[in-house]
């Protein structure tokens, strides 16, 4: 089921680019949060990421977003981008409870064909959040 009108919000957010393939997107995390524990930070566990290509291509580009403890980044030679409060709004959400690998390219096509039978215009990536509530 899909869902209109879901927002996205959060507080301290750090995010960098990363390309890999998809059964590695577990080692760019770990690589983020190395990066941000190297210098000091303190990623609170939350995490979000954006795809920034066809999630069909062979090596997937996203922006992977972490929230900090910290009300500031700078990290000298690291692309990582800070912001202070992270908001989208007027978003389409749908959710996977299991399954994650082969439901996720179920759900993706279905926001495609919603897009396409409501006449909506994509204006972001698509947002994948993960929640801790096991449910």
């Amino acid at each position: 089921m899909i869902f209109e009108n879901h927002h996205i919000a959060h507080r301290n957010i750090v995010s960098k680019l990363y390309n890999f393939v998809p059964e590695e997107i577990q080692l760019a995390v770990e690589d983020f949060d190395k990066i941000l524990t190297d210098h000091g930070y303190h990623p609170n566990g939350k995490m979000f990421f954006s795809m920034m290509r066809d999630p069909r291509d062979e090596v997937m580009a996203a922006e992977i977003f972490l929230q900090i403890e910290e009300d500031y980044c700078v990290i000298p030679d690291e692309l990582i981008f800070f912001r202070s409060y992270f908001y989208v709004s007027s978003m389409l959400v749908t959710r996977i409870t299991e399954d994650f690998h082969v439901q996720s390219q179920v759900k993706y096509w279905e926001l495609v064909d919603y897009f396409d039978n409501h006449n909506i215009v994509q204006l972001t990536p698509v947002f994948v959040e993960y929640k801790t509530d096991p449910s």
